[in-house]
């Protein structure tokens, strides 16, 4: 979870009350935060930027307190005191409100060009008016970009915040996205004029942002965003405009958040002018700004939704073990900056959700709120009414038992990946991958994890061939879960516990792993024979296996595995050079 370090002293001031450690350390835990550490400036300078910059801060207390990582609202000073005046109600829950234009002036307008769609095609964009920022604020603003592009941002590739003074700059703006040797500007912090291409170059280097490089190095085309006068404000995800710099002095604040997810963008951009509107002249408001859609469509942002939702309050009751009137369950959620009251003749709460909630998606939420300003130590330990005897689940007991047995039988336990590569399946076990019914991951990481293993051959022979230097013979087996596409389940696939063995050696040794499948049916108490409560084997032709050297495992009835001697081609495939007999049986089908 990420945590926010603010000043004691500050802290205590904006809280109109000072605290000894241990009174303000009940409070986050009551609000559902936690103190994470008490340090000093010059410590946490040390800590972060190394021992030769210790001694360049002040010997000032700071708190690190750690936040929940969907609550946006709490990663900066301004929103985190916010909420403990609410919680402690010493103030009421602001109202955020959208503001027209000033007299005299027009609404800003950014244009989308159609060709931002191949490398980040959102953006949106709102103005703070008459904003005052001291050094603290200012601060504060430029920590609060950093939170965000690190926790919902996704350092930056999901969203990236830009943020300038609108009176060195003039509307309407246009987000473009241009080859990179065509955009040229003076980037924040420097003196002098780069291109795109040189820029990428010159941050190659930099600490801070050669971690974001990447998002759009590759790419044909750079986004970039620009006023009226062709000035160029950022060339998001990665660069500032120095022309648009933001000072103490700065009065007018012009945001822009250019994202992949148009959801987390607004998200993002409400958080943002939320926390700082109250340093504006007209305190908590905001003025909106149009956004021409590359269809022509017109948007105005920021949101500053205000929804409602409906609970139970014989639910929430239940689900919290408490007993408490409606009135009182209002209460609580309205010191948690959710408003609400009573309808129904307290039977239902209605809840007013702010635009900086945005981690309330459920009710299930409103309930956990509750139990926060409730206070979970003041939730009664009670012993449940239900009398339930509880059982270990009959797949789990079944493989528990079997894997001291089968080690018994002289094999060495793996524990393989469950993701694996498409060839893995495929290509090296001599198959045809659009036969298989694998699950694809959408947007794998690396080659090596593309699919959900359907076996749990590949997995071993991996570990063989990673330790082919050890002794031989090598007898390994896995008792794991393998995964199938299947569109009668709601989740579009399903498990099914596998039981995998196999003996690399100098001879195949396929008489050692069918020993190993008698014992395994023996411990299973299926006996051998062709009925339809036994086991037997019989000759088949699977592409995995030697001509010949391959059977199928019959028991109960009907197919249940595969043994064998492995292809040549298949132990090739993963660089392997002794031959290898190997078993794999479904353990769910003698349940």
């Amino acid at each position: 979870m990420p945590t926010v370090a603010l000043e004691r002293d500050l802290l205590y001031e904006r809280l109109g009350q000072s605290y000894t450690e241990e009174e303000f350390d009940e409070l986050c835990f009551e609000f559902g935060l936690e103190l994470d550490e008490v340090t000093s400036e010059n410590a946490l300078i040390a800590k972060e930027q190394g021992a030769d910059k210790a001694g360049t801060g002040s010997d000032k207390v700071i708190y690190k307190i750690e936040i929940p990582a969907n609550r946006y609202d709490l990663l900066c000073v301004e929103g985190l005191v916010r909420g403990l005046l609410v919680f402690k109600e010493k103030m009421a829950c602001p109202v955020y409100k959208k503001i027209p234009p000033t007299e005299g002036s027009t609404m800003q307008e950014l244009t989308i060009r159609p060709s931002t769609a191949a490398i980040r095609p959102h953006c949106v964009a709102a103005v703070l008016r008459n904003i005052t920022f001291t050094e603290a604020s200012y601060k504060n603003f430029i920590d609060l970009q950093d939170k965000l592009h690190q926790n919902i941002c996704r350092k930056r590739s999901l969203v990236a915040i830009g943020t300038h003074d609108l009176d060195t700059i003039e509307g309407p703006f246009v987000y473009d996205a241009l080859p990179p040797e065509d955009i040229k500007f003076k980037p924040l912090n420097q003196t002098k004029e780069y291109t795109a291409v040189e820029l990428m170059e010159l941050y190659s280097t930099d600490s801070h942002l050669k971690h974001y490089l990447h998002i759009i190095k590759d790419s044909p085309v750079y986004p970039v965003i620009f006023d009226k006068n062709n000035v160029v404000l950022s060339m998001p995800p990665i660069i500032n405009g120095e022309h648009s710099k933001i000072t103490l002095s700065t009065k007018n604040v012009f945001i822009e958040c250019t994202a992949t997810d148009l959801t987390k963008a607004k998200v993002v951009l409400d958080t943002i002018v939320t926390m700082f509107s109250e340093y504006c002249q007209d305190q908590f408001t905001v003025e909106p700004a149009k956004v021409i859609q590359t269809d022509g469509s017109e948007v105005v942002y920021p949101d500053l939704n205000y929804r409602h939702e409906v609970v139970e309050v014989a639910d929430i009751n239940k689900k919290l073990g408490i007993k408490i009137k409606a009135d009182a369950m209002a209460s609580l959620l309205t010191r948690m900056c959710l408003k609400s009251k009573a309808i129904e003749k307290g039977a239902r709460l209605i809840v007013e959700i702010p635009p900086t909630r945005a981690d309330v998606i459920h009710a299930c939420d409103i309930v956990e709120d509750v139990a926060i300003a409730y206070g979970y130590n003041n939730i009664k330990m009670t012993i449940p009414k239900t009398n339930c005897i509880s059982q270990q689940f009959p797949l789990n007991k079944l493989t528990d038992l079997l894997r001291p047995e089968i080690a018994a039988a002289g094999f060495t336990e793996a524990l393989t990946f469950s993701l694996c590569s498409k060839d893995d399946i495929s290509d090296r076990l001599r198959k045809d991958i659009s036969t298989i019914r694998a699950a694809h991951i959408a947007n794998p990481k690396t080659l090596d994890f593309q699919v959900a293993r359907t076996m749990l051959l590949p997995g071993i022979l991996r570990t063989v061939a990673s330790n082919r230097k050890m002794p031989l013979p090598l007898k390994l087996f896995e008792i794991s879960d393998v995964v199938f596409k299947d569109d009668t389940t709601d989740t579009g696939t399903r498990n099914r516990r596998h039981f995998c063995a196999i003996h690399y050696n100098k001879f195949p040794g396929f008489e050692i792993i069918q020993g190993l499948l008698d014992r395994t049916m023996q411990l299973l108490e299926v006996p051998p024979g062709k009925g339809d409560t036994q086991y037997y084997i019989r000759a088949a032709d699977d592409p995995t296996f030697f001509p010949g050297r391959c059977a199928e495992v019959i028991a109960l009835g009907r197919c249940v595995g595969v043994l064998g001697v492995l292809h040549p081609e298949v132990i090739a495939k993963f660089d392997l050079n002794m031959p290898c007999a190997a078993m794999e049986i479904d353990l769910e089908a003698f349940l």
